[in-house]
């Protein structure tokens, strides 16, 4: 495969910003010319990183180039620092992680690149935080993916914590702020309510994934695949009650679990596993080496 950075300055997030993306390579049996004149259109993975993650972790941490090749994708891997994979309009010049995937570098893939913009050819995934935007932008803009594997998160039942939540949103940002906090999870909460302005409108927003998911018109949605290690020291207790929680609203789901906590070794295979629910064809198509 071939390893494009990009380094380019983003209108939606205020500043320059970095972005791998595999693409198909030449393989050796066809000649230049016929290669890059041939106009194909390739299928693309929107490859979302975790919390403290970036744009290098997929490439660094994974053998995701590998898996691309067999597959003959296209994978896109943006960095939004901690954005959630939301739009944060009062950060300096703003930092509209959404608005960047969505209505900038989507654009810009499609036309710039061998990427089909066509639905059934365009994938998403992410681990963690990652899988949190995974799930977010499945549901918020179902016509643009096939499907969505959502590596390692689940979506909390946040509905019976309002008074909780206001207790925290009362406070100051000191108050909130604790070095033993290590996921600074607190921070995390506090900061994405104040970003949308209240309880109320964070209850209401796609930072409370379940409501949305209760919302959403199934017939409609991507088909999903959820992936999460066993011992998962964040989700390992919230597995059955979220699967009983998509039986509840008629949403049909696959499902891979096995042994590992929230850790790269289980996101090497759960990548390869979503590549196999992405498309079922087994044949290596690009330069395997």
């Amino acid at each position: 495969m071939a390893l494009i950075t990009l380094d380019f300055e983003s209108e939606y997030m205020g500043s320059n910003q970095n972005v791998n993306i595999i693409v198909p390579d030449k393989p050796r049996d066809i000649s230049c010319k016929d290669f890059y004149e041939n106009k194909a259109k390739y299928r693309v993975l929107w490859l979302l990183h975790g919390t403290f993650g970036g744009y290098s972790d997929w490439i660094r941490k994974s053998n995701i180039e590998t898996y691309a090749c067999e597959k003959n994708f296209i994978v896109v891997m943006p960095g939004i620092a901690n954005a959630d994979y939301e739009d944060w309009p009062t950060f300096t010049l703003g930092l509209n992680a959404e608005k960047y995937i969505v209505d900038e570098l989507m654009p810009l893939v499609y036309n710039w690149l061998p990427a089909s913009n066509k639905r059934e050819d365009n994938f998403i995934a992410g681990l963690s935080m990652g899988g949190k935007g995974t799930l977010h932008f499945a549901l918020k803009y179902p016509q643009l993916f096939a499907k969505a594997a959502i590596l390692s998160y689940l979506p909390s039942d946040m509905e019976n914590d309002k008074q909780e939540l206001e207790k925290l949103y009362a406070l100051s940002i000191d108050e909130v702020i604790s070095n033993n906090d290590v996921m600074h999870s607190k921070q995390r909460l506090y900061n994405c309510m104040h970003n949308v302005g209240s309880v109320d409108a964070y209850l209401d927003s796609y930072y409370n994934l379940r409501r949305k998911m209760k919302e959403a018109d199934v017939s409609k949605l991507p088909e999903m695949l959820f992936t999460c290690g066993t011992d998962d020291s964040i989700f390992k207790n919230e597995i059955e009650p979220f699967k009983a929680f998509l039986k509840e609203i008629g949403m049909e789901a696959k499902w891979s679990l096995g042994k590992g906590d929230h850790e790269w070794r289980v996101w090497e295979r759960d990548i390869q596993i979503a590549f196999s629910f992405f498309v079922d064809d087994q044949q290596v198509h690009g330069n395997a080496f």
